[in-house]
């Protein structure tokens, strides 16, 4: 798609790394391994605009089968902006959706012009961050997610996501630098977590559980994988059970984006979600 003399295109590998950096500088804080596990899901799903040669927007509609479709990374560069280049890099990523409807994590400036986009407010989620010292002590029912087998991880995240996802589920509970664990009870799993290393101390999501128990278990052992330090978890606003937990570890609020869709999309267990995996991909 061109518009202005600008081109959208399909991001390559390294072009998505390029899109990750300019996220950075926006103080979205990506993961190390985010531009890999994001790829895996759909590599069709980020765009470029290129202006002369040189990557100037960016966009990603990553899709979830037929079911679903989640944009991301929304950025036109600060010196190209003000040219009309963002509405064509977001026409170019919308289509990639198709028919399906389209969830956004909408930050508090764009939230009006996602409105009038068709996007419709689903509830708030809030970042909360802070330095955690890593527990000392083991809860016997958390085991590493890679024992246990994929059946019952895709079974479980597919109550608190809005469509079925087994290839990013794969790359993110695998990828370098990832702890990826789970609760057990009753031979039964009743929860799971993933840490992961970002360019500023760590992001905890999702994180997935049966209850608070559940869920303090996980994050207390993500957390000491992860060695403490800052940590953040994305939560979401009515799981007030989450926004407890969060509280009590001594996290604050620090960021804040709007859930929207388009249309409405299948149940999600909100009490079950502790933490969203990405304000990314959803």
């Amino acid at each position: 798609m061109a518009d202005s003399g600008l081109t959208v295109r399909v991001a390559g590998p390294e072009e998505v790394a390029l899109i990750l950096d300019w996220a950075a500088v926006e103080g979205w804080n990506p993961g190390r391994q985010d531009a890999a596990c994001f790829r895996a899901q759909d590599p069709q799903g980020f765009f470029v605009g290129v202006e002369n040669g040189v990557p100037v927007s960016a966009i990603s509609v990553v899709t979830y089968g037929s079911a679903f479709a989640f944009l991301g990374c929304y950025i036109v560069r600060p010196d190209w902006r003000g040219r009309g280049y963002g509405l064509a890099t977001w026409r170019a990523g919308l289509a990639h959706g198709g028919d399906r409807p389209v969830g956004l994590d909408g930050v508090v400036a764009q939230q009006d012009n996602y409105r009038k986009s068709g996007f419709t407010l689903a509830h708030r989620n809030v970042r909360y961050g802070g330095t955690v010292d890593a527990p000392d002590r083991a809860d016997g029912s958390v085991v590493p997610l890679a024992s246990l087998g994929f059946d019952a991880l895709a079974a479980y995240d597919s109550a608190c996501f809005p469509a079925e996802r087994p290839a990013f589920l794969r790359a993110w509970t695998s990828a370098p630098g990832h702890h990826a664990l789970g609760v057990l009870r009753d031979g039964r799993l009743a929860g799971y977590g993933v840490a992961r290393p970002c360019r500023e101390g760590t992001k905890i999501g999702p994180l997935f559980a049966d209850d608070r128990a559940a869920a303090d278990a996980l994050f207390d052992a993500l957390a000491a994988a992860a060695g403490g330090g800052l940590l953040f978890l994305d939560v979401p606003e009515p799981n007030a059970a989450a926004v407890a937990l969060a509280e009590a570890r001594g996290l604050r609020p620090v960021f804040e984006t709007a859930r929207m869709y388009t249309r409405p999309v299948r149940p999600v267990a909100l009490e079950r979600v502790f933490g969203i995996t990405t304000f990314e991909l959803g």
